[in-house]
């Protein structure tokens, strides 16, 4: 059986954390400097399914190969309609299409919800990540130099961006994803990525 994408749960964090930690720790992916704890990384999926997505790519045995999240980009209230898009996939598994199925089921998440746009942050080189957010339509649009120092240097980030929406007049504000939980079209958004894999 192929794997499946569903919606974290904060029982997901020892996995999702084990992920996560390495590009923590060993690399500067992340510009965190100590990884989050269990119980950290349990209160962040469960403040995130507050009002946005947070996926994971299930195997049929329950082991988590990957996740991908979405969050605010600004708390000001003219940003409603626009996320920060993140996806991570355990090691022994990349390259396998992991990252491009969740991101699948993520933008048609959000574009369910009524958001307009998507951004994604990386710190460079990164070619695997470009990659990734090439084959799923993102646009690159700035690169900051210089702009974190970690592991005794300095790092670019670039910024990259994907229309989720038309954006038209008067946009309604989007759906929070529990008013979307049990429904045929959140099924058919998570069923759109993990088709991918099937394929």
């Amino acid at each position: 059986m192929s794997p499946r994408i569903r919606l974290a749960r904060p029982a997901d964090a020892e996995t999702v954390r084990a992920i996560y930690a390495p590009f923590v720790e060993s690399t500067p992916v992340s510009f965190e400097l100590e990884a989050p704890s269990m119980a950290e990384m349990a209160e962040r999926i469960e403040t995130t399914l507050e009002r946005f997505p947070w996926l994971v790519c299930e195997t049929a045995d329950g082991t988590i190969l990957g996740y991908a999240a979405a969050s605010s980009l600004r708390s000001y209230g003219a940003f409603g309609w626009t996320v920060e898009l993140s996806v991570y996939v355990a090691e022994d598994v990349r390259n396998g299409g992991i990252g491009t199925a969740l991101y699948t089921s993520l933008l048609e998440v959000l574009q369910l919800q009524g958001y307009r746009n998507a951004y994604a942050v990386m710190t460079l080189p990164n070619p695997a990540s470009v990659r990734l957010h090439e084959r799923v339509g993102f646009e690159p649009v700035a690169t900051f130099q210089n702009v974190g120092y970690k592991d005794g240097e300095w790092h670019d980030v670039r910024w990259w961006f994907r229309q989720v929406a038309p954006c038209g007049d008067d946009p309604d504000p989007p759906t929070p994803l529990p008013d979307l939980v049990g429904s045929p079209a959140l099924a058919r958004a998570l069923e759109a990525g993990t088709a991918r894999l099937d394929g």
